[in-house]
């Protein structure tokens, strides 16, 4: 580590805060510039910036070795601008850890938990030099003192154990690196995590295993290519906090929804030191684009990992608690908790939202990121308490010249009340649609009555997402994520199976539309073990033949299970990390995703820019037409028949919008049928494709990427009748007369 010269060596224990001086061993410090915020490196020294509103005075401590107990030097920030305080250090160079202290009123009633004896990381430390080391000295409050809790005062000193952030050295050779910038009609989405997606990869180096730099292995990234993703979703890589009752537990916060630093990446995943992994992730990120893969990081701006008032004092809750978090009017002691983790980010406040704005802007501009899936992204609408989708964070999004041009998606929910709102957020952003996932797990595990809903999610949600001039591809469409059973869980289990989790099977949702084909979890039994590839290949198919952008949870294409956990947020193991090495059953699964992939890519119909117009009957026109197994079109009253347990929809190729550079574009006619029942159905086919058009139909093929037994078989007549097996999603390509090699 590079660091200033002729540093004292530290001691090895604790200490008392040590005396601040303005000049150290060959050190000094000048007033600086209040922006940018953070350690900023000019090659020459260090400009430090910290904002607090309420402080009283600011300390920045220098750390000559991640070991240390105390710093080598402690400089009073020498001025104050507005709410910013400053300095600047010359000789100091990339490498050097530091932290802060900050003093100002310890009054928890009034929203104040300033207390100088606790070191804290910089909201806008670009590396984290030490991670935290768990004792007691890093809460604000004497743990001890069971009467007035958190209340009280702490007067040890957290410098040997609190985490420390690092300067770095932000220059990186890019070359010629460009954004695929993949259209949204054309995304197909893999949310995936860094670690678990490469710890048991037998073709990725053993020292890459579970790092950035092993996602960017080329085994993996051809994993993907042939897959047919476009854009990898991480799961969040932000510096995160591993929970104490997590450790106790022998857990670990797997997933990395508990963000500790903003800027910061998660330094478990370097191959090669905490501070390296800035540079790993620029590498990762440079190989997945020289792939012509979009890199989509998951991001949590609606909480900290220091949790309510009974938690650690790290970072924000100690630069100034009352202007970071969202308080309890009623009693400011307390936080308001919109995301059921204990605390809430104050958006509403304009130096919060600048620092939220500015993480962003770092990881597009400085890391390369394509784009942000936001956790919990109702909680950033509540200025105030109630949800306001006209609020500063999203009008600030939607002019920002940088922010404006990437992929944004929000998960649009919170805990809070009022906190769903899938279909509200404004027209620059996608939604994870819940009601999208819910509906077709449901149709495929059987449940009656649900025709209506499931033909208006599989053509795009438009009841969500048109009325405010929105496309189809607004709508992420799923039917796993990393918050639930996997695919494999979702046709193996009925019942959440948690207790790994070691909470009693309380945690996680009890509701998960899943079956279990008639044994729970793993079983020999042929008849069970058929059941469960055919409603998986189902699943899979009507997301990927679905309008809108499909996003595959990643190791649902190698069949992976999680033994039915499904809230593995603290199994950092082979719970969660995906099993390469595939039997003969999970290969073909694998192949008939990579298949299927494949047929949405080379067929447009599948992913139109615009959502699909009914049929005309006086006309002619329209893009679908919803069929009845009796050779007819639906009526109003099939859409409520109960007992309907298959129907289809024939999707029109002619006429299809152009691309986005006006060239036109046609594609076939296709034939989708569903049968979510127990047995057989006889469904008669279209005789035309278009019978006020006079578009003829030769006949139907059936398409191979979703055939079993029919592939290669002659095509089926006009009119005739085709037999759909139990809980079985076929499609059919139209033959037109002038086909004559088909």
């Amino acid at each position: 580590m590079l660091l200033f010269m002729d540093a004292p060596q530290s001691s090895t224990g604790a200490s008392q805060t040590p005396p601040s001086r303005q000049s150290q061993k060959g050190l000094d410090i000048k007033p600086g510039k209040p922006y940018p915020r953070g350690a900023t490196w000019d090659g020459i020294g260090v400009n430090f910036a910290l904002h607090s509103a309420h402080a009283e005075k600011v300390e920045l401590l220098l750390f000559n070795d991640a070991a240390d107990a105390e710093p080598a030097a402690t400089f009073v920030l020498p001025e104050q601008t507005g709410p910013m305080w400053h300095g600047y250090v010359v000789n100091l160079r990339p490498g050097q850890l530091y932290g802060y202290r900050v003093y100002g009123p310890y009054d928890p009633k009034n929203g104040h938990r300033f207390n100088p004896n606790k070191v804290l990381l910089d909201p806008y430390a670009k590396a984290i030099g030490r991670p935290l080391r768990w004792d007691d000295s890093l809460f604000g409050y004497d743990v001890d003192d069971a009467e007035d809790k958190d209340l009280s005062f702490s007067t040890t000193d957290s410098a040997p154990y609190a985490p420390l952030g690092a300067v770095i050295e932000e220059t990186f050779a890019w070359g010629n690196d460009q954004r695929p910038k993949i259209p949204w009609e054309d995304t197909i989405i893999y949310e995936t995590h860094v670690k678990g997606m490469t710890k048991q990869h037998p073709e990725v180096p053993e020292s890459l295993r579970g790092t950035y730099l092993g996602l960017a292995c080329e085994p993996v990234i051809e994993h993907l290519k042939k897959l047919g993703i476009t854009t990898v979703q991480l799961l969040p890589v932000h510096a995160k906090l591993q929970d104490r009752f997590l450790l106790e537990k022998g857990l670990r916060n797997y997933w990395g929804y508990n963000t500790l630093a903003y800027f910061a990446p998660e330094p478990e995943y370097s191959s090669n030191g905490s501070i390296t992994a800035v540079r790993d992730f620029k590498m990762m990120v440079r190989a997945l684009h020289d792939a012509g893969l979009e890199v989509i990081i998951d991001v949590v701006y609606n909480h900290t990992c220091e949790g309510n008032q009974m938690g650690p004092t790290l970072s924000l809750r100690g630069i100034d608690n009352r202007t970071y978090y969202k308080l309890n009017p009623d009693d400011n002691r307390y936080y308001m908790d919109y995301t059921g983790t204990g605390n809430t980010l104050d958006p509403g406040d304009s130096y919060v939202l600048q620092m939220i704005m500015d993480s962003l802007r770092y990881w597009v501009t400085e890391m390369h990121v394509d784009g942000f899936r936001f956790d919990l992204a109702s909680a950033l609408a509540r200025e105030l308490y109630d949800v306001n989708m006209l609020g500063s964070f999203f009008k600030v999004v939607q002019q920002d010249p940088i922010l404006s041009q990437v992929k944004l998606i929000a998960e649009p929910w919170d805990v809070g009340p009022g906190g769903y709102q899938v279909g509200s957020f404004p027209w620059q952003w996608a939604e994870w649609n819940g009601r999208y996932r819910d509906a077709i797990r449901r149709f495929w595990r059987g449940d009656r009555g649900l025709t209506g809903e499931v033909a208006t999610r599989i053509a795009g949600s438009s009841d969500l997402y048109e009325r405010s001039g929105r496309r189809p591809f607004a709508s992420i469409n799923f039917i796993t994520a990393h918050d639930g059973f996997t695919l494999q869980d979702q046709v193996s289990y009925e019942r959440k199976h948690n207790e790994e989790n070691k909470e009693g099977n309380r945690d996680g949702h009890d509701h998960n539309y899943s079956v279990n084909c008639g044994v729970e979890g793993p079983t020999d039994n042929p008849q069970v073990i058929e059941c469960r590839e055919r409603r998986k290949r189902s699943l899979m198919a009507t997301l990927m033949l679905s309008q809108g952008v499909p996003m595959i949870l990643g190791g649902d294409e190698l069949s992976h299970t999680r033994r039915g956990n499904n809230n593995p947020y603290c199994q950092d193991n082979e719970i969660t990390w995906y099993n390469w090495d595939l039997d003969e059953r999970e290969q073909k699964f694998l192949d008939f995703v990579r298949n299927l992939t494949q047929f949405r890519k080379e067929h447009p119909s599948f992913r139109r820019r615009h959502f699909l117009a009914p049929t005309n009957g006086e006309e002619g026109t329209g893009d679908v037409l919803w069929w009845h197994p009796d050779g007819r079109e639906m009526t109003h009253d099939d859409w409520h028949d109960d007992g309907l347990r298959a129907f289809g929809y024939l999707l029109r190729g002619k006429g299809l919008e152009p691309d986005p550079q006006g060239r036109p574009r046609r594609d076939d006619s296709f034939l989708v049928l569903m049968n979510q029942g127990d047995d057989p159905v006889p469904i008669e086919l279209p005789e035309e494709t278009n019978e006020l058009e006079d578009v003829g139909c030769e006949g139907w093929h059936v398409v191979p990427e979703l055939a079993e037994e029919r592939t290669g078989a002659d095509p089926l007549e006009p009119g005739g009748v085709l037999t759909l097996r139990p809980q079985r999603l076929l499609a059919l390509r139209a033959v037109p007369p002038s086909d004559e090699g088909e």
